[in-house]
């Protein structure tokens, strides 16, 4: 075998492996996606079938119910416009609580939104840093044109 046949199978072979390591990185990457879907999304068919997504809101007041066992827990998400059952067995976290924020990961079975896990969201005083600085600036310019609390209008450059 010449020598620039060899340097072509190497690469070949190179090439090979690098696309079947780039499938299995791209197959795992997929397989561990969870959309973040509203209940409205979700009651409007835009909901995944047979795959695992996540489904946030608040959670409906009056609505939570314990099973006997202590595990199992029944409750209702809404976005204010649409509402979706949801039943959890496992324990759940300290922020949870009637009228909070949460999100929960799992599927949809029968109508009824099967979590596999439950994350309760923060307070809604809490804000990303990026966010918390524009409010800033915005605040900054509003005391440098003296605009009232209430305009809306941006200054005008010279």
């Amino acid at each position: 075998m010449k020598t620039r046949h060899k340097r072509m199978a190497f690469i070949l072979v190179g090439l090979a492996g690098l696309s079947v390591a780039a499938w299995l990185v791209l197959n795992a990457l997929n397989s561990n996606l969870a959309l973040y879907i509203s209940p409205t999304d979700v009651l409007a068919g835009d909901a995944p079938k047979d795959q695992t997504f996540r489904l946030g809101g608040l959670v409906v007041e009056d609505s939570l119910r314990r099973e006997d066992d202590g595990l199992t827990v029944h409750f209702e998400v809404t976005d204010s416009a649409n509402t979706i059952p949801v039943t959890f067995t496992g324990i759940l976290p300290d922020l949870f609580d009637e009228g909070q924020g949460v999100v929960a990961q799992g599927k949809m079975q029968g109508g009824v939104f099967a979590a596999s896990e439950v994350l309760a969201k923060h307070d809604e005083n809490y804000m990303p840093a990026e966010v918390a600085e524009m409010l800033e600036e915005g605040e900054k310019l509003k005391q440098q044109y003296g605009q009232s609390e209430g305009a809306a209008t941006v200054p005008q450059t010279p």
